[in-house]
């Protein structure tokens, strides 16, 4: 039966980032689909601008969370020992397959969010230093120009770069999961993109979100 672990949390870890929090939580407590509203994304930028915190933050969480638990699932696989390249292959695999899961969730007709959340939970667990570097990365494009995408893309950008020439993390897998992380945020971000260019996106507002 061990064997067989490697592909059985294979499908788990995509089954746990298929979870869509923010379609499920807009349904059960709004009365709603997310995706029908704003940008149409089934992601927590989206739920906050539409339902506001109390629904967005609980979705981020969940979000980060599920990549969390997928990427843990290696640990559960009694003869892959820690440290060694195929439990860091294993890792980014999982990491990759939760990430795919939250953008076409297999729950919610394949209309996913934009992985945002769900990537920084698997980069958490993959690389917390290169995720705090990026991730300082993203509040300061926020910060000053209040584009939650650009953010996004630039922290996506960094990563790599951290993981590779910064922090020269050796293991082959980190590094391709690495640089897989921009392609996928630019990708799932391509209209926004744009957006960015033709000056027409829209930025972020901290302020409580306002119930009609």
């Amino acid at each position: 039966m061990n064997s067989y672990l490697p592909a059985v949390f294979a499908v788990l870890a995509y089954l746990l980032g298929s979870i869509p929090t923010a379609v499920w939580v807009s349904r059960m407590f709004f009365r709603t689909d997310i995706r029908d509203h704003g940008s149409g994304n089934a992601g927590a930028t989206n739920t906050i601008r539409v339902l506001g915190w109390k629904a967005g933050l609980p979705v981020m969480v969940i979000d980060v969370s599920k990549a969390i638990l997928a990427v843990l699932l290696v640990r559960l696989i009694p003869w892959v020992e820690k440290g060694s390249d195929l439990y860091y292959t294993f890792e980014s695999t999982y990491a990759l397959l939760a990430i795919i899961g939250h953008i076409l969730p297999v729950f919610a007709g394949f209309r996913g969010g934009k992985g945002v959340a769900t990537v920084f939970g698997a980069m958490l667990i993959i690389n917390f230093p290169a995720t705090l570097i990026s991730f300082l990365v993203f509040a300061l494009a926020i910060a000053f120009t209040r584009y939650v995408s650009l953010g996004s893309m630039l922290a996506g950008i960094t990563f790599p770069i951290a993981v590779i020439l910064v922090l020269a993390v050796p293991h082959l897998s980190f590094q391709i999961f690495s640089i897989l992380v921009p392609v996928i945020i630019i990708v799932t971000h391509r209209k926004n993109l744009g957006r960015l260019l033709k000056g027409e996106e829209r930025k972020f507002e901290f302020r409580k979100k306002k119930q009609e």
